[in-house]
């Protein structure tokens, strides 16, 4: 089925709007500098699939005025991400946008191009590095810097170096302190459910258009394309640790847990350049992802944001981010830090207030609107970030989920709730027709709420799929956050379409998986255990990994006790039932899927000392885990 046309109510909704001036200085500040853009709006990786169309997004750059099926607000911030391009910040900065969901930054180094932020995927970072080669000078990469933890800022570092270069020394490459043990950790133990979560969060089954998919709120689109990882060479430890990187001196400033566990910003002190990673873009950001994510943390993010403020406003020309476009000169970057700063502050202080009066996060997302200090600039809005998602963050920060009413303790699944709430509403007609009556009179909200339980109770029902379809398309529609306008979208075209197809889990980036320590890999293990097969077993597995002789990690004890796999760092158990001797090596290739145990158990390359037999009590006993699960029905 496509997608219906906007309500009555959504454009009275979304003209409301529409006559509101927006800051012509954000046109200036995306255009300034603009040397050229990619000739093939299409980039593709090494075997022609397609990564990235930006003609897709035409319809975003053809001047058109702001459909009613779209948030006027976030059709303004869509027609500026849509900008795309090779483009000059300051003498001997270039920055690539638009061919990511990231921006790419390149600083003329006394050798070569220091890299920021290599983009999410190879095939983009490489096709920006070709861009300024032709437009500005073709030289090696001598540096790169990962900002922070998050995949679109270290994914395509194979696109514009090779594990040689940096393993000889040509290369090195800087982030913040546990930034590979973060890269690695925020998607190890719920990476299928996050995955699956964030085709909502990002809209990539969406298709491009005034009805479908319009932003990602950080950038356009985000390219389909799995993430590649180069360990680190140097880490950064300390705010004011100073290095000087190919020529070029730089002051780092660390931002633990702030948008990401390892962050950090940094200032070059010789040119007046600030850039303030992720900490800070032209949206207000998530406090935690509608994908999911360990909760950030809004007081500290608001704290660092100060320091950065203390620290080099009153030193910096130029403010450049991880996302969206720049700024210049000393007052605007001052004015722009202030009110990032104050908005997360507001954000947490307010929630907070509201929660010591004994209101929930419920109430309070209902209740607290941003005031208009916040409402008049763009970049405090909530294009990616939502104040009702982020309220209700900081709630669940300091007071977890629960509301603190017995009630909510330990509800009826929705398809039982949804069975008890047709009975009590006289059967599923009778739900409908008072959902119908609702939608009729403009209250979304309450008619998702409402057929919610009816899809629960009867998915088949087609007049359910329909009502709750419509109802979350039109809330999408109204949207200004394109997180939500996404997740409504994508709601909306399931009902109507089902699911995508389930197939199993494959592993998303095998750099990724090989960059895992061998806890981590332990810990996968046990979350993919399967607890109802392992009755009666308890059994230890001693492990020798060969190639991490004199470290923590050369011996391990994997066991079953009580259902539940345990792992025991830098020991042997004497009542093992094998020891199993391999390399680290071997073992994240075996793990990444790209050999087996029985196969290197045939080369040599594995020994099994004792009881083969015990190996397959574990391994033999590990789900297996699929994308496309349902959300918006059982």
């Amino acid at each position: 089925m496509k997608p219906k046309q906007a309500s009555a109510t959504t454009r009275a909704k979304n003209s409301s709007t529409n006559g509101r001036q927006f800051d012509p200085q954000d046109l200036e500040r995306v255009r300034r500098g603009f040397i050229a853009a990619r000739t093939e709006p299409t980039i593709t990786d090494d075997n022609g699939r397609k990564v990235i169309d930006t003609a897709s997004y035409e319809f975003l750059r053809d001047g058109r005025e702001c459909p009613d099926t779209v948030n006027p607000h976030l059709w303004r911030h869509a027609t500026l991400n849509a900008h795309h391009g090779l483009f000059e910040v300051a003498s001997n900065v270039w920055q690539v946008r638009g061919y990511d969901i990231s921006n790419i930054t390149f600083i003329r180094g006394a050798t070569g191009w220091v890299v920021i932020d290599p983009l999410t995927s190879d095939s983009t970072a490489r096709a920006s590095l070709e861009l300024l080669s032709q437009h500005v000078e073709r030289r090696p990469v001598s540096a790169v810097i990962y900002t922070h933890s998050h995949a679109d800022h270290f994914g395509g570092v194979l696109g514009v170096t090779t594990k040689a270069d940096v393993e000889s020394g040509k290369c090195q490459i800087i982030a913040p302190v546990g930034f590979l043990h973060e890269a690695i950790a925020e998607n190890v133990i719920a990476g299928v459910a996050m995955s699956r979560r964030a085709t909502y969060q990002f809209g990539p089954l969406l298709p491009p258009g005034p009805q479908g998919h319009v932003d990602s709120g950080l950038g356009t689109s985000t390219p389909m394309a799995p993430p590649s990882l180069l360990a680190p060479t140097r880490d950064i430890t300390y705010t004011g640790e100073e290095l000087v990187v190919d020529g070029v001196r730089i002051v780092f400033q660390l931002t633990p847990e702030t948008e990401a566990p390892a962050e950090m910003n940094f200032f070059f002190p010789d040119f007046g350049w600030l850039c303030m990673a992720e900490n800070c873009s032209h949206t207000m950001h998530n406090l935690v992802p509608i994908r999911g994510a360990l909760v950030r943390n809004a007081l500290n993010w608001s704290k660092y944001i100060n320091e950065s403020i203390e620290l080099f406003a009153d030193k910096t020309d130029v403010m450049f981010t991880s996302h969206n476009w720049p700024r210049w000169g000393r007052q605007d970057v001052r004015d722009f830090l202030t009110l990032q700063r104050d908005l997360y502050r507001w954000i947490h202080d307010q929630t907070m207030r509201h929660a010591n009066h004994g209101l929930t996060a419920l109430e309070i997302a209902e209740m607290l609107v941003l005031p208009d200090e916040f409402l008049a600039h763009e970049h405090t809005r909530g294009f990616y970030g939502d104040l009702v998602h982020n309220i209700k963050a900081v709630y669940q920060r300091y007071l977890s989920w629960y509301d603190g009413n017995p009630a909510n303790l330990n509800k009826l699944s929705p398809t039982r709730a949804g069975a008890k709430y047709l009975e009590l509403a006289g059967g599923i007609d009778a739900l409908l027709d008072s959902a119908q009556k609702s939608f009729d009179d403009g209250e979304y909200r309450w008619v998702v709420e409402l057929v919610n339980h009816a899809v629960f109770a009867e998915p088949t029902n087609q007049r359910a799929r329909d009502l709750q379809a419509d109802a979350l398309e039109q809330l999408g529609y109204q949207s200004e956050s394109a997180t939500f306008r996404n997740a409504y979208l994508m709601g909306a075209q399931e009902l109507r379409n089902g699911p995508p197809p389930r197939t199993e889990a494959r592993v998303r980036a095998r750099s990724l998986i090989k960059a895992m320590t061998i806890d981590q890999v332990f810990d996968v293990l046990g979350v993919r255990a399967i607890s109802e097969n392992l009755g009666g077993v308890s059994l230890a597995i001693n492990w020798l990994f060969t190639d991490m002789t004199g470290s923590p990690d050369e011996k391990w004890i994997l066991g079953v006790s009580n259902r539940t796999l345990y792992a025991t760092q830098g020991r042997h158990s004497e009542t093992a039932s094998a020891t199993v001797k391999l390399s680290r090596d071997l073992f994240l290739e075996v793990i990444a899927q790209t050999t087996t145990f029985v196969d290197e158990l045939k080369n040599g390359t594995i020994t099994i000392d004792g009881d083969a037999g015990a190996l397959p009590a574990i391994f033999g006993n590990l789900d297996n885990f699929s994308t496309g699960f349902a959300i918006v029905e059982p």
